[in-house]
């Protein structure tokens, strides 16, 4: 047996949108029956190098198959700079579950943005109005493309608000989909008001209020994945219907972790679980997917830490694609060929 070694654009490739959204929804509903492992996230803290790696390790059983894989992954704020190397790189192992062979080692950083997309996805479709035809954006960094890509996999994105104080990233966005979407810069209430909006940002003071989202608004907050970090004003939070993708990760790491940790915003506060959605324990948006008319309504916000189940089934159908269409560079890895 040989591992498959797939670079960025083999990940990009092979990630098919469509099977990587249904799989993370897979992923959801398997975490929510208690048919999957995932020890938290673990941090090394590297402040010498204003740094830290995080490891990610899941194995998930989806009933028709089975996977597993861990992902490291950094966070080195000075890389751009100092070293010309990117803040953020990641490396995905995923395995075998009956024997352990490592079928392949992929580049973990597209991985990532693939499936941070398809779990915004999944949390739109359960969450934002059916007839959503406008998206907002704020932050038109790497993972603002596929938020986009994903999105408009599950609801019929015509319009696209896009607000960032880099003019040349909102050059570049609007360049990269002007021929699919009706796509424009704007501030970030004009983004807020349409029907999905999307915070992708790093700041830690929030950036988005009460008075900057529409009456029916679905906000994807993926932005936040560290202590501190927090993109949505503490009126918005308490005001919307909030439902998180882990309990233990959002509230150390997640959107809501600021005012969990101050006490102004608890347990009580929070909705449910995005897989609690998935397999019908909870309602999602009236109307919107396999929810009736007794649904939530109004503003919903879905708190997105990243699991590490996602990346193992994200990975699964990378592999999967690559191995099919003879993707990828296969090496011994092991020393096993004959």
């Amino acid at each position: 047996m040989q591992t498959l070694l797939l670079n960025g654009e083999d990940v990009d490739e092979n990630a098919r949108m469509d099977r990587v959204i249904e799989a993370v929804e897979g992923a959801f509903a398997a975490y929510e029956r208690g048919d999957a492992q995932m020890p938290p996230k673990s941090y090394i803290d590297l402040p010498e190098y204003n740094g830290d790696f995080r490891s990610m390790p899941a194995y998930m059983d989806a009933g028709d198959w089975d996977a597993a894989g861990i992902k490291w992954v950094n966070v080195h704020t000075d890389n751009p700079a100092d070293h010309d190397l990117p803040t953020v790189m990641g490396t995905m192992i995923y395995s075998d579950p009956e024997t352990a062979f490592p079928l392949a080692i992929m580049d973990g950083t597209e991985l990532t943005m693939k499936r941070t997309g398809a779990a915004a996805a999944v949390a739109t479709d359960h969450l934002a109005v059916p007839d959503a035809t406008s998206m907002g954006i704020v932050g038109a960094g790497v993972q603002a493309y596929t938020q986009l890509e994903a999105i408009a996999a599950v609801r019929d994105i015509e319009e696209v608000v896009v607000s960032d104080l880099d003019e040349e990233r909102v050059a570049d966005f609007i360049d990269a989909f002007e021929d699919r979407f009706d796509v424009r810069a704007g501030s970030i209430s004009e983004a807020g008001h349409c029907d999905v909006l999307s915070t992708v940002t790093p700041v830690e003071d929030p950036i988005v209020g009460p008075d900057d989202v529409g009456e029916h608004t679905h906000v994807n907050a993926m932005g936040a994945d560290a202590e501190g970090k927090h993109e949505l004003a503490d009126d918005l939070l308490l005001d919307a219907t909030i439902v998180i993708d882990d309990h233990a990760q959002c509230t150390h790491s997640g959107e809501i972790n600021v005012p969990y940790a101050a006490g102004v915003l608890g347990d009580d506060d929070v909705y449910g679980e995005i897989g609690e959605i998935v397999v019908g324990n909870r309602a999602g948006r009236a109307g919107a997917k396999d929810t009736g008319e007794e649904g939530v309504s109004g503003v919903t916000v879905f708190d997105s830490t990243g699991l590490a189940i996602q990346d193992v089934a994200a990975a699964r159908v990378v592999y999967e694609e690559a191995d099919d269409n003879d993707n990828g560079y296969p090496f011994d890895l092991l020393g096993l060929a004959e």
